[in-house]
């Protein structure tokens, strides 16, 4: 039986997503076997992220600056702009390297039996950033669930009036799913059958 320093080590594992008891066991033991090659590095970055950790004031991105990486990176398509519920869709979409634009986190989506309303999400500094003017694509890349699709009627109603081209993921994703549970292929194939929204 470990110590209960560890045991809490274990416990505040396991209550990361994807991690259960046994797997958090497991990471832990790891670590203690691996002290200087692991254990010390990964404390240095958590701590390294955990004092740095910032909200982008653009697009609402989690980074080390703000500007977040992608809002400052001069290679990004200004006129392209991808919105997505969360910032783990985000980091999915990215990962795949298709979509050369930029981003706008709402930080959820709408639902009516949790509550969330249009005020809850950022969905004014959406329509402030196309208002401001420069963009010519807005892609709702919602999930593919009722509460995804609501929210992006909703927007592509906000945004009616605005001159610029609403574009929808391919509904190739699976009913119910998740972004940021989807391969690389399958979000590719979403985002290069992207059509108009309407």
């Amino acid at each position: 039986m470990a110590s209960t320093e560890i045991e809490a080590l274990v416990q505040q594992l396991a209550r990361l997503p994807g991690l259960g008891p046994r797997s958090a066991r497991r990471a832990v033991l790891h670590l203690m076997k691996k002290r200087e090659s692991a254990f010390v590095p990964l404390l240095a970055a958590l701590q390294t992220v955990s004092e740095r950790l910032v909200t982008c004031g653009i697009c609402g991105n989690v980074d080390t600056h703000d500007p977040c990486a992608i809002c400052a990176d001069p290679r990004r398509d200004a006129r392209s702009l991808c919105v997505v519920e969360e910032v783990s869709d985000l980091w999915a979409l990215d990962k795949s390297r298709l979509f050369p634009g930029k981003y706008h986190v709402l930080g959820g989506r709408l639902s009516a039996l949790e509550g969330i309303r249009p005020q809850d999400l950022a969905i004014d500094a959406l329509v402030a950033r196309v208002a401001a003017g420069g963009i010519d694509e807005v892609v709702l890349a919602m999930n593919a669930t009722l509460e995804g699709q609501t929210t992006a009627h909703y927007l592509a109603e906000r945004l009616e009036g605005y001159p610029v081209r609403l574009t929808q993921l391919a509904h190739g994703l699976p009913v119910g799913g998740e972004l940021d549970y989807l391969d690389e292929g399958t979000l590719a194939q979403a985002l290069r059958a992207r059509r108009p929204v309407g």
